[in-house]
């Protein structure tokens, strides 16, 4: 069990969460319980993850991506006002860290997807107002589009999108997570063979062809499963508590 305020704190220094300029407050967004025993974590703040949240009793739910983005309508009406409502009929408070979750080096979203991949990680990428939200890195053995295509569908339960830029081995990679494929053109500059983010747009298919870089977009939520769940389990570890990661499934 721990006081909710000394949780946050930590989370706040260890994530340096102060250094970000983001789209959305980090930390504490709705106030829970002082006293904590278990956390729930997962990507999203949806209904559904409110809800499987509250079923299992947990007193805090842990995300990457939570409530107040910039531009949004700031009423607490329709969707936000049903969600909301439930996290404080059940008790529960919400704690959510969208770009430190990205960026960081331990625990981070980048991170954990090249770790689950076995990439060598060799230096930052993508800098986005206070960190690199990315990694660039190198692979174990060379290998081809389709097989690092194959190896991303295996590790995160969903092919990718492949759009083939060249024919050659693929050595060198460049990687961030969620809606990162903005920054294909500093992988191309950097020297690529391939670049991996969570999403797609329509641009990013000819500058992968005519740039000659294969790309692979490999799901804005399934990329983005690695930090709250390390997170979470730092929590856990950090202040005795129950942890349980929640993947409430997403095509996006």
């Amino acid at each position: 069990m721990a006081q909710l305020a000394d949780l946050v704190h930590w989370s706040e220094r260890f994530l340096a969460a102060a250094d970000f300029t983001d789209y959305a407050p980090n930390g504490l967004q709705v106030a829970g319980p002082e006293q904590v025993r278990k956390v729930v974590s997962g990507v999203t703040a949806s209904q559904a993850l409110i809800d499987a949240a509250a079923e299992r009793g947990a007193d805090l739910i842990l995300v990457h991506h939570g409530f107040f983005w910039k531009g949004e309508d700031p009423r607490i009406v329709g969707m936000k006002y049903r969600r909301i409502g439930r996290l404080l009929e059940a008790g529960m408070g919400l704690l959510a860290y969208h770009l430190p979750l990205d960026a960081h080096a331990e625990v981070g979203n980048a991170v954990g997807l090249g770790r689950a991949l076995g990439w060598r990680v060799e230096g930052p990428f993508a800098e986005c107002n206070g960190g690199p939200l990315g990694r660039v890195g190198s692979l174990a053995e060379p290998c081809s589009g389709e097989e690092l295509a194959a190896s991303l569908g295996e590790v995160l339960g969903r092919a990718p999108l492949h759009i083939r830029g060249h024919d050659r081995p693929i050595r060198r990679v460049a990687w961030a997570t969620g809606a990162a494929e903005g920054f294909i053109e500093e992988a191309v500059e950097r020297g690529m063979d391939a670049f991996v983010s969570g999403e797609i747009s329509e641009p990013t298919v000819h500058i992968a062809r005519e740039c000659g870089i294969d790309y692979f977009a490999a799901g804005h939520h399934a990329t983005e499963t690695f930090g709250p769940r390390a997170l979470g389990r730092h929590l856990a570890k950090e202040f005795d508590l129950d942890h349980e990661f929640l993947d409430i499934d997403s095509p996006a």
